[in-house]
């Protein structure tokens, strides 16, 4: 019936699909009788027939999520010239292609540092993005509904997902996933994972709108404000671990809760520290350029004429420009990445790897980050909370003898195999199954004794209500009311251990020769509980206690119980005095939830979008925050922190959401991603800081040179072959080392540092380029205009030793060579480029560019021009240090 038309009115529904506000349209008809529920629904138990459906799909759209499709490989390639400077750089090549049309060399050297930066990025992210179009299979299956037939018959059929409507009849069977938000009507022994939206490990009880009372929590979800509690919910993306059940779809596609996290995170993504931080220093530098270059200008046009004087300027505008920032920070994060994938963390944004760096504030989940995220049996007591070998013993039995599907308790339970011979003693009699109404469930055994053995398992309330005495060492003593309220503060105390507690009761009968039954689950006696615990893994301290140390603070955000959480992270070393959970900030505004977060360390049954807002609290108090999770209910967070991080085995649409993800979910390996991170950005800043403040030290020469000298201090393409050398040498960076205080602390983008930094240092140059304009002036005769070549190779190879060797310089606090080596390429790459230069004057190129040869007195001098420059450095850097109390 609907295979006919399902491709047609798909294509149609898709285009139509609806825009509602983010809400869970399912929770308003939570407890709702089924007859109103199915008239407000336009639907019966017989089913929806064609005609409706069609008329659905067109309505409502068809049931999908949205999701983010990676753009066309051109835009890709287009986003990767969004960058300030190379917009800058391109500008001024077309500007020299227009007025130099014969010359190319320029707009040529400038087309390869543009090419291969926006090359490398684009490569990067385009390999990452391939992986993002995984979200549709979430919903790539089918579900089994009743619908009617052309004739009017009722049938029950399995049908796409992606067909499913509003009013749909729906029946789950264990394994099945919920293919929409569905309301149940009728439940048998229900339960549902939702891990993948709470982060809960233990599957939840659901019931039809009858039975909702019995199930724990039961109403409390919508007077809490967390629709994830309702008991009569079932949300699209969870799974049926048992049971069986009937239910109507109440929402479908974008309008369910799913669909309203998935449209949350679909779009433009927020701007992180990194693309904040690289913005404002840009544009920093470029409004220096914008001062810088039209004093230039009028100085240079009053003397030699408006073409000469615009192409120096244009040449200063490039000396000006650090060209090779784009190149060198996508080199930085490119090896970064390498690193990182070494040590199993995969890259998807590149940018990702320095807000890493940067990171101070760390939210993580609970489950299998800082657990094993696998429930074991901690503890196995009597009723005095003492260890007990008969409450383990005949939970054993409970465990083994049970047909149904075994829970995550009961195989914690079954992994003491030593106690397998006890099993052997025993043969099953009968067996009375879990339910809602009891939350209990038992074994009858037989062992050739004459007589039968009931062993029961189930919840303190309801247990303890069935035991008329319990075993105290060898003796059975009456359960009395005083005794009853003494065990449950025992367990209670056990719960806020972050225990999970079931107690075990036995009864010794005559054989029966019917059936047993509830009515038999009389007159226990009380053995003695069993107590699970997700543990914490061994790792999670110290990589907590490394984090901490390298000062980054962790906090814990999880959709579990709050007295669990709290006891996990009190093992891990967290400090927990104070705790919150959803319930507590939702009805926060942005001032009381600040200060609320600010002294939180663990945030406990927190909703996706609760999380999300606690990330946008910490970053509007100034922290650079990283989100680490697995979940869809962890989407909207790890959308909105400035760097989200997931596994390999998350969901889907966690994936996607994701800037890092992990081949193995273990904080050692993000701190080591945190050092990496940290020594990506240092080179960064490095590069920075030494092309910003040596190129403004060279401008400042040429401006202070272009009042006093009757010709040009340097012709327009000596400035651009002096800048491809000295960016050449910039190049070995990404491979340099840092030094250890650097790393030990986050590290965050300072537009202003870099500034004072430029005014600081970049001048400490400009005091010798002024003394070389001197000697050649004086000393070597190049004071007129037949002299101006040996003038200006002269400053040429000054200016270019300087730069290079400001390198080392910059690089480190300490004292250059000394007390801090440069990394192997580092020293290589740099003496190379000085050789170079050096050798230039005496080359046919250093000819073609207007230089002539030097004489041999002339090296002595620069000698020790250079010497002083770098004492000179080493004081400034000292000063600055002093005052500043930092330097990278």
């Amino acid at each position: 019936m609907m295979k006919q038309s399902s491709q047609a009115v798909m294509a149609k529904a898709a285009a139509k699909t609806a825009a509602a506000p983010p809400r869970v349209a399912a929770a308003q008809d939570a407890f709702k009788e089924n007859e109103a529920l199915l008239i407000s629904l336009d639907t019966s138990l017989a089913g929806l027939n064609e005609e409706q459906i069609t008329e659905r799909l067109s309505r409502d759209g068809v049931n999908e999520v949205s999701h983010e499709k990676p753009p066309h490989w051109t835009v890709q390639l287009l986003r990767a010239f969004k960058n300030p400077f190379i917009i800058v750089l391109l500008i001024l090549a077309v500007v020299q292609i227009f007025l130099t049309p014969d010359d190319l060399s320029g707009p040529i050297i400038i087309g390869v540092m543009v090419g291969i930066s926006v090359l490398l990025s684009f490569t990067q992210e385009y390999r990452s993005s391939q992986a993002a179009e995984k979200l549709k299979a979430m919903v790539r299956n089918t579900a089994t509904v009743t619908r009617r037939a052309s004739d009017g018959h009722s049938e029950r059929i399995e049908v796409p997902v992606g067909e499913l409507v509003v009013g749909d009849i729906v029946h789950l069977a264990a394994g099945d996933m919920v293919p929409a938000d569905l309301r149940l009507l009728t439940a048998k022994d229900l339960f549902i994972s939702q891990a993948i939206l709470t982060g809960e490990s233990l599957p939840v009880e659901k019931a039809g709108p009858a039975q909702a009372h019995v199930v724990e929590g039961g109403a409390q979800g919508v007077q809490q404000g967390n629709p994830l509690d309702l008991p009569t919910i079932c949300y699209m993306g969870t799974n049926v671990v048992s049971g069986t059940a009937t239910a109507v779809a109440a929402a479908t596609g974008s309008r369910t809760y799913l669909g309203s996290l998935a449209r949350s995170i679909v779009g433009e993504r927020v701007q992180t520290s990194f693309d904040r931080g690289v913005s404002s220093v840009s544009w920093l530098l470029i409004r220096f350029m914008l001062v810088m270059v039209p004093i230039v200008l009028g100085i240079q046009w009053y003397k030699h004429g408006f073409l000469d004087a615009l192409m120096f300027a244009l040449s200063v505008a490039v000396g000006l420009t650090p060209e090779m920032l784009p190149l060198i920070v996508t080199a930085n994060l490119a090896k970064g990445a390498m690193a990182m994938s070494k040590r199993k963390v995969v890259v998807k944004r590149l940018n990702a790897i320095q807000n890493f760096g940067a990171m101070d504030v760390l939210c993580t989940d609970k489950t299998g980050t800082l657990t094993l995220d696998k429930i074991v049996l901690e503890r196995h007591l009597d009723l005095d909370g003492e260890d007990s070998e008969d409450a383990l013993e005949y939970g054993y039995l409970n465990s083994h003898f049970q047909t149904g599907l075994k829970n995550l308790m009961d195989k914690a339970v079954l992994a003491h195999r030593d106690l397998e011979p006890i099993v052997a003693r025993y043969r099953v009699v009968d067996e009375i199954p879990f339910d809602f109404q009891r939350r209990r469930m038992s074994v009858v055994l037989g062992n050739g004794d004459g007589h039968d053995l009931l062993v029961c398992k189930g919840a303190v309330e309801e247990m303890l209500s069935i035991c008329a005495t319990e075993r105290r060492g060898d003796e059975i003593v009456p359960m009395t009311d005083e005794r009853r309220r003494e065990i449950k503060a025992m367990t209670r105390h056990l719960n806020e251990d972050g225990l999970r507690v079931l107690v075990v009761a036995i009864k010794q009968e005559e054989p029966h020769n019917r059936a047993y039954g509830v009515a038999d689950e009389a007159g226990l006696t009380a053995v003695g509980c069993l107590a699970f615990l997700d543990p914490p893994k061994d790792t999670a301290a110290t990589a907590i206690a490394a984090l901490h140390h390298h000062g980054v603070e962790v906090k814990v955000i999880t959709g579990d119980n709050e007295a669990v959480t709290r006891k996990i992270c009190r093992e891990v070393g967290l400090d927990v005095e104070h705790s919150a959970q959803g319930r507590d900030i939702e009805p926060l505004d942005d001032t009381a939830l600040d200060e609320l977060v600010k002294r939180t360390t663990v945030f406990a049954k927190m909703s996706p979008l609760q999380k999300a807002r606690v990330v946008k609290s910490l970053q509007r108090q100034g922290h650079t925050v990283g989100f680490l999770g697995d979940g869809i209910n962890d989407a909207p967070a790890l959308r909105e922190a400035d760097v989200g991080i997931s596994v390999d085995t998350a969901t889907d649409i966690a994936k996607e959401s994701a800037d890092i993800i992990l081949l193995e979910k273990n904080l050692m390996v993000l701190e080591e991603g945190v050092l990496e991170g940290r020594l990506t950005f240092g080179n960064i800043i490095k590069y920075i800081k030494m092309t910003a403040s040596s190129n403004f030290g060279n401008v400042f020469s040429m401006v202070i040179a272009s009042f006093f000298l009757p010709f040009l201090p340097m012709l327009p393409l000596q400035v651009l072959v002096l800048n491809l050398l000295y960016d050449i040498s910039q190049l070995s960076i990404p491979f340099d080392r840092m030094d250890e205080e650097y790393l030990r602390k986050p590290r965050k983008w300072n537009a202003s540092d870099i500034g004072r930094f430029m005014v600081w240092i970049g001048p400490t140059s400009s005091v010798f380029d002024i003394t070389t304009f001197a000697l050649l002036w004086y000393v070597f005769g190049a004071n007129g205009p037949d002299h101006q070549s040996l003038f200006q190779s002269g400053w040429f190879i000054e200016s270019l030793l300087t730069q290079t060797l400001v390198v080392h310089m910059i690089r480190t606090r300490k004292i250059p060579f000394l007390q801090s080596v440069a990394a192997a390429p580092v020293l290589g790459l740099t003496t190379a480029i000085i050789v170079i230069g050096m050798f230039i004057p005496f080359t046919a190129v250093g000819t073609k560019i207007g230089m002539v040869h030097l004489p041999g007195a002339y090296f002595g001098w620069l000698a020790a021009t250079v010497i002083a420059y770098c004492m000179l450095t080493q004081v400034a850097k000292l000063v600055y240090i002093r005052r500043y109390g930092h330097w990278l």
